[in-house]
């Protein structure tokens, strides 16, 4: 921190002081002026006054222009206020033998002259320069002309220092962020081959991967000055606030260079100009224009190192991305199961385990997890271990929590009718069933007929491996598997008494078949072709629009989808139809057992009986098919049933 940026002093005990001598100077005041008092002594009547003086009880009196003083023959003072123009009072005290004498004019305090007369200039005074200090002070935040002011904060190792020990699972990423560090502490093993650091490096990658850990790790290696700033900070209602903010903050950095500047969810700031109207996006493309010159126009920027951050690089200016601006762009990917491996074992430093706990094994269960996703993975599973009351935390903890993140929390209290309860057997043994036949599905990780989350039900499947890309055999594997469900009551309670639970279901297969039409080319009479993309700007983010089919390939693309969907429900129905007493043996068992692992579905139905350790006849039992006892009917629950994926 450069002296310009060191505090003059400490802000409390300043407070305090200005305010210890507005009392100072208020005491002065109120003794000043209590020293203009009435004269000590009874406060009498006028006419009181001449009566005491007729009897002869005055001994002497003072005579005042606006006041008359003395004393009693009894020694006891007093004080009267003269009527005007009485010209008789001497007469009356020198027949009643009074001692009088003329009292000198109460002579003021030339201080109180001054401090009364000056009270209305201090004031003026105090108040400009409180406004002059606020002014010059400004910063951002606090000043009351700041708006213009950088809200960019310096990272102290106060603060929380992070190291590149701490971010694992993301090698690559950390491998190119180290080279600008080492780049800062030793210039003159680039700069001797003719080599220049990039000026600016951007993050990309999903939520939760560690792109901000990243930035902090740099912080914490780099030793030099470290600035941190939102994209959002730059916005304002005011025109011209965010292009000020931006030249405020490059000049912060000058002043502290060599140093780096991380700005955190660019895509606020830095989206493509000209797709907005009215001030706030002009206000958001002025920002944009002045933030492009300073990271590369006239002026050169040495010394300031500039990292971003941002999951959607798709919205981003093409001016912003250019070589001299963001010289390279750094994908934190969601990371493999070497790299959960090694997150995993990060965040289980700080937690007590018990010797069963296998960081393997859980990252092999939890593909597609970001770091994010592990960190609250590691702290559900301690927050389990404390309510059951346990010092260590086990491997059962890990996959209750798995299960938690994954399906959501089991709501046992929800009470559901018998009739529901089987329909939802039936339901989730007609999605495992289809997945068991389907040879391109997922493995089943766990079904259940206990409420989690919005469902019903779920039945979760589990990739054996990392999957980069799918194929079109497995896209129509997951058809399949979606409509199992939809299927299963069907044939078991009829078309009439098919439910609502397959929304959800039925959702998912239609926007798979739609991607598989028009935007994976997977359709034989439309070809590979796109049809469809996802448009920003007007349509705002996640919204698509048909920009390449007119009407008569709408109604082809609408065909498609349809014919994909009910391929989908033949297949299932073919399966469940040649199978329906394995059917019914795997709906009774869930509802019997509630919840069945893979392992459990696949025994179940090879052997017709499950073995748990903990059942109380024995090590096996077989599954009966006979109707079983449920909960009382209770309230009844409207709402979606299971996800083909728990989804």
């Amino acid at each position: 921190m450069n002296k310009d940026e060191q505090p003059s002093g400490n802000p409390w005990l300043k407070s305090l002081m200005i305010w210890g001598g507005i009392f100072l100077a208020l005491l002065l005041v109120v003794s000043l002026f209590s020293e203009r008092g009435p004269a000590q002594g009874t406060q009498i009547r006028y006419s009181d006054f001449r009566d005491s003086v007729a009897e002869g009880s005055v001994r002497e009196v003072q005579i005042g222009e606006d006041r008359i003083t003395g004393t009693l023959k009894n020694d006891q003072p007093f004080s009267t206020t003269p009527v005007p123009n009485d010209t008789g009072l001497t007469e009356l005290l020198q027949e009643n033998g009074v001692e009088y004498s003329g009292a000198a004019p109460e002579q003021q305090s030339l201080l109180l002259i001054i401090l009364l007369n000056s009270l209305p200039f201090l004031l003026i005074l105090g108040i400009a320069f409180f406004a002059l200090r606020q002014v010059q002070k400004g910063g951002g935040a606090g000043g009351a002309m700041g708006f213009g002011k950088s809200k960019a904060k310096l990272l102290t190792e106060k603060q929380g220092r992070v190291t590149f020990a701490d971010v694992a699972g993301i090698d690559e990423a950390r491998e190119e962020l180290e080279e600008i560090v080492e780049f800062l502490k030793d210039p003159s093993r680039f700069s001797k081959l003719g080599g220049q650091i990039p000026k600016g490096a951007l993050l990309v990658g999903s939520p939760g991967t560690g792109k901000t850990l990243l930035a902090r790790a740099i912080a914490g290696e780099a030793g030099v000055p470290f600035f941190t700033i939102s994209g959002s900070d730059f916005v304002e209602m005011f025109v011209g606030v965010g292009a000020s903010r931006v030249r405020d903050m490059f000049e912060q950095a000058k002043k502290n260079a060599p140093c780096i500047l991380f700005i955190d969810e660019i895509d606020a700031v830095g989206r493509s100009r000209g797709h907005g109207l009215g001030n706030s996006n002009d206000e958001r493309e002025q920002t944009l224009n002045q933030l492009l010159v300073e990271m590369d126009g006239f002026e050169a920027n040495e010394g300031i190192i500039i990292i971003a951050a941002t999951n959607r690089p798709d919205v981003l200016d093409p001016a912003l991305l250019r070589p001299g601006r963001f010289d390279r762009q750094v994908v934190v990917p969601v990371p493999d199961i070497d790299g959960r491996e090694k997150i995993l074992s990060v965040h289980m430093k700080k937690v007590p385990l018990a010797p069963d706990v296998n960081s393997r094994t859980i990252a092999r269960g939890t593909p597609g997890f970001s770091g994010a996703d592990l960190a609250n993975l590691v702290n559900e599973a301690a927050l389990l271990a404390a309510r059951r009351n346990k010092r260590l935390v086990a491997m059962q903890e890990f996959e209750d929590a798995k299960d938690k993140v994954m399906m959501g929390s089991e709501r046992r209290s929800m009470v559901m009718t018998e009739d529901e309860k089987k329909m939802t057997a039936y339901h989730e043994a007609g999605h495992a069933l289809v997945s068991i036949n389907e040879p391109a599905s997922d493995p089943i990780h766990k079904a259940t007929i206990i409420p989690r989350g919005r469902a019903l039900g779920m039945v979760m499947r589990l990739p054996e491996r990392d999957s980069y890309s799918y194929h079109r055999d497995k896209m129509h594997a997951n058809l399949a598997v979606a409509m199992g469900g939809r299927v299963a009551e069907e044939i078991i309670f009829g078309h009439d008494k098919v439910s609502s639970g397959a929304s959800s279901d039925i959702q998912y297969a239609t926007d798979l078949a739609r991607n598989m039409v028009t935007k994976w080319g997977m359709s034989d009479k439309l070809g590979p072709l796109q049809y469809e993309q996802t448009q920003e700007g007007y349509l705002g983010a996640g919204q698509t629009a048909r920009t390449f089919a007119g009407a008569e390939t709408n109604k082809l693309i609408d065909a498609e989808i349809k014919k994909l969907v009910e391929d989908a429900h033949v297949r299932a129905n073919d399966v469940l139809r040649e199978q329906e007493d394995k059917l019914h043996l795997l709906a009774q068992a869930m509802l019997e057992y509630e919840t069945l692992t893979g392992d459990e579905i696949d025994q179940l139905l090879d052997s017709g009986k499950i073995d748990r350790p903990d059942q109380p006849s024995g090590p096996a039992r077989p599954v009966s098919t006979g109707s079983l006892g449920v909960p009382k009917a209770g309230k009844r629950f409207s709402g979606d049933g299971a996800t083909p994926q728990g989804a």
